[in-house]
């Protein structure tokens, strides 16, 4: 029988944060009088990065209301493939349907929340809910539910829909209830995407780190190669340490990057710069050192075969995506690279990095694992220890913010002020509260 207190259920599970109490608003206004009063240049206040309130109000603000990378369309390459990615507080399971199409859903059973899903990935026609049963199309709806009375009405009890889109191969999704527009990021990053046709091809490898640190500190320390020299000698074999590297600090002045994205447009590989007005994404197809092609110890292509056909020159470089707050991207002509950013707690951070190649090329025959995954492999664990003694020097009492380099670590600075401004945005002029899918 269908239960008596179907908005009761719903609230328990699914209603927003509140932040009516004195505790939560006393919180809010200590935050945004710190972002408001913050020292240009310098680094956070210590509580922004060890202090689990402040961490919980990044995880309501930030990330149950926007646009997350969650993974790429070649992953479920099938109907009825699907996996799962665990975004804070919400499992979600993430499947291709038997019409092709990408959906999401929380990956909580209608009947009383036992996980749907409970591995990582996975092949079923049918999602089905291992505590009672419970049966669910790959659509979300509910197809089988064993002995629930002759009043009971399937149709009121699909799984709960995330929003979903799917952009050049990659899979962004949103908890909330009504998402921010998809349509002007889509514009932005669609054509530097498409010549590289990521939608179609393979995971050559995929692993998870656990960084013991906050993840605005991991996207800190992403941000800057000013520490390169000294801690990656793997990247700095193709990678440049210039602070042009990333394209935020005087790229387009630099007549080498200037060159390189010439040559690259055109063969029709969109290259320059290229950043919303909020600083949230962007886009440029950056140079590698010398005569380097792709991220090896000799610089030499990984993979045999090219990535995409439709990508017609050598020595394209990186072509860099960013997007605040879940991922950063390398694609190159022999491969690509994505890097996943999801928050386990204040000081926890979990860096999900996955190799894609063409989907012809073979293990052993076209490419060797350890040639391809070596030099990211290395640098992932020289910064998982960066991030660590980082996050470890500001528990100290002594801890106060300092200064930037202007020289090298202006992407930094654009990411702080980012976050700084974002979170002032929605903690003084959004006047709504948080909505997750219920």
């Amino acid at each position: 029988m269908q239960t008596a207190f179907p908005g009761r259920w719903q609230a328990v599970l699914f209603s927003p944060p509140s932040f009516e109490n004195e505790d939560d608003m006393d919180l809010q206004a200590n935050v945004l009088r710190q972002l408001k009063n913050r020292r240009e240049g310098f680094s956070l206040e210590q509580p922004f990065y060890i202090d689990q309130d402040y961490f919980k109000l990044d995880m309501e603000m930030i990330w149950y209301r926007d646009w997350l990378f969650i993974g790429h369309d070649c992953e479920i390459p099938r109907a009825g493939n699907y996996f799962t990615a665990q975004i804070g507080d919400y499992p979600v399971v993430i499947v291709r349907g038997k019409d092709q199409a990408i959906r999401a859903f929380h990956n909580t059973c209608r009947h009383r929340g036992h996980r749907v899903c409970t591995k990582d990935k996975g092949a079923a026609a049918k999602l089905v809910c291992p505590y009672h049963n419970w049966t669910y199309d790959l659509d979300g709806s509910l197809v089988f539910a064993r002995q629930m009375g002759e009043t009971f009405d399937k149709a009121e009890f699909g799984l709960k829909t995330v929003h979903c889109e799917s952009v050049g191969g990659y899979i962004f999704v949103c908890l909330a209830n009504e998402a921010p527009d998809f349509a002007p990021m889509r514009a932005s990053i669609e054509p530097y995407l498409a010549p590289h046709r990521l939608w179609e091809a393979k995971v050559a490898h995929k692993n998870t780190i656990i960084e013991k640190g906050n993840w605005k500190l991991v996207w800190e320390n992403n941000r800057e190669c000013y520490h390169c020299a000294s801690n990656h000698p793997e990247l700095c074999r193709t990678y440049p340490e210039a602070p042009t590297a990333t394209g935020v600090q005087g790229a387009g002045d630099d007549p080498f990057i200037s060159e390189h994205w010439a040559r690259c447009e055109a063969a029709g590989l969109p290259s320059a710069f290229n950043m919303d007005p909020t600083g949230q994404f962007r886009t440029a197809r950056m140079p590698l050192i010398q005569d380097a092609e792709s991220y090896t110890m000799s610089g030499q292509r990984a993979v045999k075969k090219p990535l995409s056909a439709d990508v017609p020159i050598s020595h394209i470089g990186t072509m860099l995506l960013f997007h605040y707050p879940t991922t950063w991207n390398h694609i190159l002509g022999d491969h690509a690279i994505s890097f996943r950013v999801l928050p386990l707690s204040a000081e926890e951070t979990a860096v999900t990095t996955t190799w894609l190649v063409n989907k012809d090329a073979v293990e052993g025959v076209d490419y060797d694992l350890e040639e391809l995954t070596h030099v990211w492999n290395m640098t992932n664990d020289q910064d998982r220890s960066i991030v660590e003694e980082n996050a470890f020097g500001i528990r100290s009492p002594a801890y106060e913010p300092g200064p930037y380099s202007v020289d090298h670590e202006g992407g930094v600075m654009q990411f702080v002020e980012w976050y700084s401004n974002f979170m002032t945005g929605r903690l003084q002029g959004d006047k709504a509260r948080l909505s997750v899918v219920a």
